[in-house]
């Protein structure tokens, strides 16, 4: 599987990046792909190790070692290595839900576990796994399943994040009747409000979206579960509830001059750059939430860059 000598003949490349002076201008994505010849030499360094730990999500220790979803690591990397691609995007797809998101903003624990890694540098799992879902898309190839018999059953999902997404996608595979309700105003959750479109550009989502209403999903948006409509209203209703409302409570901290005025936690704040940039189609910048400011942000994750 895969070429014998690929890690040996070729150094991990990653995708260029837009230039410092273009990307300030607009908040597209910024990240961009290798020409696919390149991507297939970057997928021939997979060496198929006899443990492919990449592969194996396992909790190491508290913590998560490889890829959670159980992703058929080395098998799609060879595929994209021999140039495959409908098919590394068929092999994705046993295991993988949504490539198109976890491709861009996913910590990559299975270069964190790769075995080339020690040496080397990690093969490039994350930007393969891009290159196939993109292909797929350029290509027809990506379709939600209609099930052909409907059982009958009725399902509500509360929350429309990634986890809800994901049950919606998987139930209405199985042939159940489903509803996504979302209190915002659009589909997504934190993929949509909580990641600046610089890191995941909207459209993607709507893409997916779209593939799931065909396929019989429904979503109902600007509806809070349990102020708009009752959990004894649902459950009259519908013969199943899930909730993946997310986790949108804050965790704030105790410390002298926190009553002070001018705190935001960090994804209210994100919320609302986004929502106005998604309301006004990315022309209107909202430079009053900052502008003339002296800013300090606690925390230096993620979320901490998203907001600088």
């Amino acid at each position: 599987m895969g070429k014998t000598t690929g890690f040996l003949e070729y150094d991990r490349i990653d995708g260029p990046v837009r230039a410092e002076e273009d990307r300030i201008k607009d908040f597209k994505e910024f990240h961009e792909a290798l020409p696919l010849t390149k991507q297939r030499e970057q997928a021939s360094r997979c060496m198929n190790c006899g443990i492919p730990f990449c592969q194996a999500g396992e909790l190491i220790s508290g913590m998560v070692s490889g890829c959670p979803l159980n992703n058929l690591v080395p098998e799609v990397n060879d595929l994209v290595y021999r140039g495959r691609m409908e098919e590394a995007y068929k092999r994705l797809s046993v295991t993988h839900s949504f490539p198109e998101f976890t491709s861009r903003v996913c910590p990559a624990l299975c270069e964190a576990a790769c075995t080339c890694g020690y040496q080397d540098g990690s093969v490039s799992t994350k930007e393969n796994e891009k290159a196939v879902i993109e292909y797929a898309y350029a290509n027809n190839l990506v379709e939600e399943i209609t099930p052909s018999v409907r059982t009958g059953k009725k399902v509500a999902v509360i929350g429309s994040g990634p986890s809800g997404l994901a049950t919606a996608q998987l139930l209405n595979r199985r042939g159940h009747d489903v509803t996504v309700y979302e209190r915002r105003d659009r589909v997504g959750g934190l993929l949509r409000y909580g990641i600046p479109n610089m890191k995941l550009d909207k459209s993607l989502i709507d893409r997916r979206v779209k593939l799931m209403e065909e396929a019989g999903v429904t979503f109902k948006v600007n509806v809070d579960v349990g102020k708009d409509i009752t959990a004894s209203e649902l459950k009259k209703e519908y013969d199943s509830i899930v909730l993946a409302c997310g986790a949108s409570n804050p965790r704030d901290i105790k410390a002298p001059g926190r009553e002070a005025k001018g705190i935001r936690f960090a994804v209210d704040f994100l919320t609302e750059v986004t929502k106005t940039l998604l309301d006004s189609d990315f022309e209107k910048v909202p430079t009053n939430l900052a502008k003339d400011k002296d800013v300090i942000i606690i925390g230096g994750g993620d979320t901490g860059n998203d907001c600088c």
